[in-house]
């Protein structure tokens, strides 16, 4: 019981094996701002090994990503501002639910923040995460003065 395995598809070979340049007619020239040299220095370029980032850079780009995740609130407002103006201020189904949402959203994600800030917590970022978190809360509870503003505007508050 001694089989060999098969050989590999063609498919496979033609992976393997660089491309068979085509010979070039003297006829055709190249086109303007093309160079052959321009392409074996980009082959050359990727044979170069990267170096694995320290934990110093990554701790700066978990850090610039928490405050991205952060800011996101507060990016949302402005849509958030529009559309309850546009929505109105009588009382139907569409500003109801509109409500609903501008106060659901931020609430969820005020009891989710530390679930949130998880992923970027290390021990060079733990300090610098309070500020993160903070803002993060702030964005959310102006959210939700803004859905306070517009329950006012539509007379259910006292």
């Amino acid at each position: 019981m001694d089989s060999k395995p098969p050989p590999p598809p063609q498919w496979v070979l033609d992976l393997s094996s660089p491309p068979i340049s085509k010979s070039k007619l003297g006829s055709i020239p190249d086109p303007p701002g093309y160079s052959s040299t321009a392409t074996t220095k980009r082959s050359a370029a990727k044979q170069a090994p990267r170096k694995a980032p320290t934990t110093e850079e990554t701790d700066t780009l978990k850090l610039k990503k928490s405050w991205e995740l952060a800011l996101a609130p507060a990016k949302a407002l402005p849509m958030n501002a529009i559309m309850m103006y546009m929505s109105g201020n009588t009382l139907q189904i569409f500003s109801i639910m509109m409500v609903f949402m501008l106060f659901k959203n931020p609430l969820q994600a005020l009891l989710q923040t530390n679930q949130v800030f998880v992923r970027y917590e290390t021990e060079g970022t733990r300090g610098k995460l309070w500020m993160v978190k903070g803002v993060y809360v702030l964005m959310n509870m102006v959210a939700l003065a803004l859905g306070v503003w517009k329950v006012n505007g539509m007379g259910l508050l006292p």
